[in-house]
């Protein structure tokens, strides 16, 4: 049976993560997938390389922990929804997202996956589960709870979310990917979300209906 690591060893593993993790950003932006090595990333980072391999058996792990931890952004992690305004935590949630896209390494990131991973099986292989982000699993509750609540139809909440999403990264994250000098003011970025947040509570919220009594 697995001893439970004290706080302390837990506290020394996550400044390890952490710094294994802020050095692998860099070498990855900096060199690519295929320069850069798991020995070099313990060595930036200040660890050993066992340590890095009890927490990322593989370069192409590192990777996809990179990129999922490069759209964990602070801001999205606790969010005030209302219960009584459909529309309005649609908006707060698409907010959130805009945040996550905007992240200072996401485009860069991504366009390493899209350049690398053709050449790397391992890499294309993975899964970048971008659900299990907070800002996308509240968003996931949050359709489901309006479901419930009978202050919107959703029957599948996940198309609803593609929508949503979909929108919102159409307007502000895709053109950005393809045109290094495309741009976008604050203000319209936020006008996208709320336009995108309009549009979906057009489709599934349902009129007059107030929060059922739980």
């Amino acid at each position: 049976m697995r001893r439970k690591l004290s706080a302390y060893h837990r506290e020394v593993a996550e400044a390890n993560r952490s710094a294994i993790l802020d050095a692998a950003v860099d070498l990855f932006l900096d060199l690519g997938y295929d320069r850069t090595s798991l020995a070099r990333v313990a060595e930036m980072a200040g660890v050993s390389k066992a340590t890095l391999f009890k927490q990322f058996p593989t370069k192409a792990e590192l990777f996809e922990a990179t990129v999922l931890t490069a759209g964990n952004a602070p801001a999205t992690t606790t969010l005030n929804l209302p219960a009584d305004d459909f529309q309005a935590g649609l908006s707060v949630l698409g907010r959130a997202y805009a945040t996550l896209l905007t992240q200072p390494h996401m485009v860069a990131l991504m366009r390493t996956v899209i350049a690398e991973s053709p050449r790397f099986p391992e890499l294309r292989e993975r899964t970048f589960d971008f659900g299990t982000l907070p800002v996308l699993t509240q968003l996931d509750h949050y359709l489901r709870a309006a479901h419930t609540a009978g202050t919107a139809a959703i029957e599948d909440p996940e198309i609803a979310s593609a929508q949503l999403l979909g929108m919102i990264a159409s307007a502000i994250f895709w053109p950005r990917l393809v045109h290094d000098t495309w741009s976008i003011t604050e203000d319209e970025q936020l006008r996208a979300v709320d336009e995108a947040a309009r549009t979906i509570a057009a489709r599934y919220a349902v009129s007059g209906a107030k929060p059922r009594a739980r």
